[in-house]
């Protein structure tokens, strides 16, 4: 469907040369400082493709689509857009030029409808009634043509994740977007919404788009892509298309080296009862019930998967558990009753008694960013007696075990002097990570283990996860990678809204079952697609909380 240049209030962008790349990147470079993120990279991308790129935590991924969207300015180097070079010095002028974008943060106003959002900043005047008239047809047109079906009269707080992201589409749709960049699209989404998402965009892709996907997950690279660019250490290190390649050569040339993408342990070995949970409730400041009479328990040697969409209870859950968060009913470690409500209810009482926590937001809960990384990887621990001499903290003595951790988890720069904000987010993972895991505790409890992380690192972790639950510790994992959850966990359990739907073993269930339960569908109702079945359960949810 072609918009007349009236429709979204600015000129329409040139009409692609189908002989022309879509975009075309030649000789990129940026730098912060003494930080190199791109390095004289260059580019094609035809149009009406889908073209993937991927690389390691810091390869440079999202510095490239910034300079491409406006946001930062290249030190050096053109930008093409179908053959034409062009200066994107703004945002504006990216649109301007035919390009949208999808943030992996949805950049929407929460007390805004859906109408609302997809006309801000593209207004025909003062007087929005004409405005909103006017995108009120143009979004059931986009809608119909695209299946990107949203009520426009929807407040955003009010709809899922898959439906506001589908009003981020609208919108760079409306603003007659020809190029779409999406940046980790299905983080937050449910394999069933996943799905409708990559159909979104074969349909764009038949109707002429042209797509960029940012994404770590390489079977997402290998269903929906036609060609796929691998960036390493700032570089662009290969182009390759889609259909010559393997997902264990992709990885190889992420990281320089072979990586093994299954992890490899032996079946579990439960042993006592460990961590018991019973009707756990918690009800947060504005008075929102956030856990619902959530039970569960993990035995040493095994490993409890918890799966579901995030913000359905496993950020309050381990919060509790850690001593973050104060909730009502019963949790026993060992038989053994712990106090979730008084003075005895802190994380450092949790620690002593033997529970480790990985928290889901390493930035905010795991580390001090300005502060050295040997003081980080003792934080909660520093009254340990290795680290004390009398009254005094013996700093030498805690510098030299992080150096053995630094060596251990090849935490690079190899440097315990350098502050937690100097060090890569993969890196950073891993300094909470060796904090916790080298301290051999009786439950460990782990959020989000390899978010943000890139392939090699995600090896490590997991194989230090496995090694934990074989030493015979409990392992209670969060994750919303369903990936990672059947490949570690022993057992699975999925929460929706505040409870647990289900519990599989991973041996007897898969990716589609799993999907129902995060959206909190046991049974389809006859008649009723899956899809429906998991947008109508989500968008109420989303409207009771």
């Amino acid at each position: 469907m072609a918009l007349d240049a009236d429709t979204a209030g600015r000129p329409s962008p040139a009409a692609p040369d189908q002989t022309a790349p879509a975009i075309e990147l030649r000789g990129i470079s940026k730098a912060f400082g003494p930080v190199q993120a791109n390095k004289d990279i260059s580019i094609r991308v035809m149009p009406g493709t889908i073209h993937g790129i991927i690389g390691e935590n810091g390869a440079g991924k999202s510095t490239l689509m910034s300079i491409l969207y406006g946001f930062y300015k290249a030190d050096a180097g053109e930008i093409f857009i179908n053959g034409q070079k062009t200066e994107i010095p703004d945002s504006q002028s990216a649109i301007r030029s035919g390009i949208g974008m999808v943030f992996q943060h949805f950049k929407l106003v929460e007390n805004f409808t859906v109408l609302e959002n997809i006309i801000l900043g593209v207004e025909d005047g003062a007087m929005l009634r004409p405005s909103l008239a006017k995108a009120r047809k143009t979004l059931k047109d986009l809608a119909a043509e695209y299946e990107l079906n949203v009520d426009p009269d929807a407040v955003i707080e009010d709809l899922s994740v898959g439906h506001q992201q589908r009003v981020e589409i609208l919108k760079a749709l409306y603003r007659q977007a020809q190029i779409l960049i999406l940046d980790e699209p299905t983080g937050v989404l449910t394999p069933a919404e996943a799905d409708q998402l990559f159909r979104i965009l074969a349909r764009l892709k038949e109707e002429g788009k042209t797509i960029i996907l940012i994404t770590h997950k390489l079977r997402e690279i290998m269903d929906a892509t036609d060609t796929v660019s691998v960036m390493r250490r700032g570089e662009m290190t290969a182009t390759v298309k889609t259909s010559e390649t393997s997902p264990e050569q992709l990885a190889e040339l992420m990281v320089g080296r072979k990586v093994l993408l299954e992890i490899e342990k032996q079946p579990a070995a439960p042993g006592r009862m460990v961590l018991e949970v019973e009707n756990l409730q918690v009800i947060d400041d504005q008075g929102v019930e956030r856990l619902k009479g959530v039970s569960l328990h993990v035995r040493a040697g095994e490993i409890l998967g918890i799966s579901g969409v995030a913000g359905n209870g496993q950020t309050e859950l381990l919060e509790v558990l850690g001593g973050i968060t104060k909730g009502t009913g019963s949790v026993r470690i060992n038989g053994e009753e712990i106090d979730l409500t008084g003075k005895h209810s802190d994380g450092r009482t949790r620690r002593h008694r033997g529970i480790a926590h990985v928290p889901e937001d390493r930035q905010r809960e795991g580390l001090i960013m300005d502060f050295f990384a040997w003081e980080n990887a003792c934080f909660g621990y520093h009254d340990d007696p290795s680290y004390n001499r009398g009254m005094l903290t013996d700093n030498d003595a805690i510098r030299g075990d992080t150096e053995k951790k630094i060596e251990k988890f090849d935490i690079r720069p190899a440097n315990c002097w350098l502050t937690a904000k100097n060090f890569s987010g993969g890196n950073q993972q891993k300094i909470v990570v060796a904090r916790e895991m080298e301290r051999n505790p009786e439950i460990l409890l782990v959020g989000q283990p390899t978010r943000g992380v890139d392939i090699g690192a995600i090896e490590f972790i997991h194989k230090q996860i496995v090694a934990l639950r074989d030493a015979g510790s409990a392992v209670l994992l969060v994750s919303v990678e369903l990936d990672e959850i059947l490949s570690l966990s022993d057992r699975i359990a999925v929460m929706f809204d505040g409870r647990i739907m289900g519990e599989r073993l991973p041996v007897e269930t898969d990716e589609r079952e799993l999907g129902l339960l995060m959206a909190g569908v046991d049974k389809v109702p006859a008649g009723v697609s899956e899809v429906e079945a998991v947008e109508a359960n989500l968008d109420a949810a989303a409207r009771e909380g």
